[in-house]
């Protein structure tokens, strides 16, 4: 057999070998055979010295001319296997839009975390700013900064966790008012902020107290504060949060930051000021305390208490939600259970 009749047999079983080829794998291994390296057309080529030399043009266009055919149909058999493994994919991964979907379980906001965002949301609307400090603290911006000095009798009002000598764990985020105050620049405006987080006290849990709790501490400062600014504050919260039927009063009180110091009541929520077991017969139930911010407290930070007043007031989250949402047990706030969260709507998420 010469070797023009050699290329066309090579020609035909190339074509027929790349016809049967079932998958990327056979075909890769039919290309490596045709026109590999190794491959007959190939060692044709390298031996193309051993060709009478009146037939070496054309045998070398004939092989190059089989090559370029091999590679053709290689390339084309490829893109049709590539296309029924695509088509098989699709037919495998077909989604059905008809079918019903899948309900996904939704869950609900923590009712402090609802207290929380609501109040935020509030302030934030009356142009107050959220302020978020540590909580380990230092005694200097917990107590002393507040007109509270390590030889004070009212430090015994709290029981708090001390670390060391001078860190603790924030009995009140009053240390968050200190901090702002003592940087803040007058001359832009007015200071209005509300400082929100968890405080801690050494206290023994059980219905109505806890060791661990969310407390949300509000300050204004400028000239010419009131303490009708107070009042009007407090009232519009309470009501904001209670409902707008809510009753409210002010009592004379005692907070070494704060002089005058107020503490506010709501009417019950539960008999409506009537009287109940809730309220304790008096029809009302304490929410907060407030007053003037004490001078002491505004000379600490290097603010001049002769031209600047103000009023502050600490709101306890854990109260608010208890007293919302009628709660009978604060330690429910922190067991984690689902049932117990599942029964608050999920248009307060």
């Amino acid at each position: 057999m010469d070797l023009f009749d050699r290329l066309n047999q090579l020609c035909e079983q190339g074509l027929t070998e790349i016809k049967q080829a079932k998958n990327e794998a056979a075909l890769n291994q039919v290309r490596i055979k045709l026109v590999g390296r190794k491959s007959e057309l190939t060692e044709i080529l390298h031996s193309m010295k051993n060709v009478e030399p009146k037939n070496r043009r054309e045998i070398g266009q004939k092989v190059n001319e089989l090559r370029d055919l091999f590679n053709e149909k290689l390339d084309e058999a490829k893109a049709k296997i590539l296309k029924t493994i695509e088509k098989e994919q699709l037919e495998q991964e077909k989604i059905d839009v008809t079918l019903p979907g899948r309900k996904s379980h939704l869950g609900v906001k923590h009712p402090i975390n609802i207290i929380l965002d609501d109040l935020e949301k509030y302030f934030i609307g009356m142009g107050y700013e959220v302020v978020q400090g540590p909580e380990v603290e230092t005694d200097h911006y917990c107590f002393e900064m507040m007109n509270l000095p390590k030889d004070h009798p009212a430090r015994d009002m709290q029981d708090t966790f001390y670390i060391d000598a001078e860190d603790l764990l924030r009995s009140q985020t009053s240390g968050d008012q200190a901090r702002v105050l003592e940087k803040f620049d007058f001359t832009k405006g007015p200071l209005k902020m509300v400082g929100p987080g968890k405080v801690y006290r050494r206290d023994d849990d059980d219905a109505t107290h806890s060791h661990q709790f969310m407390q949300m501490e509000g300050l204004v400062v400028d000239k010419n504060i009131t303490m009708g600014d107070l009042k009007g504050t407090l009232e519009m919260m309470t009501r904001h949060v209670f409902g707008q039927d809510r009753k409210t009063r002010l009592r004379p009180s005692y907070f070494p930051f704060t002089e005058p110091s107020v503490e506010m009541d709501v009417s019950c929520f539960n008999c409506d000021g009537k009287g109940c077991s809730i309220c304790k017969y008096t029809g009302w139930i304490e929410v907060l305390g407030a007053g003037m911010v004490h001078p002491n407290v505004l000379e600490n930070a290097g603010v001049d208490s002769n031209t600047y007043g103000g009023f502050a007031f600490g709101v306890g989250l854990d109260r608010f939600a208890i007293l919302k949402y009628g709660i009978d047990d604060i330690r429910d706030f922190y067991t984690n259970d689902v049932r117990f969260l599942e029964q608050f709507s999920k248009e307060e998420r």
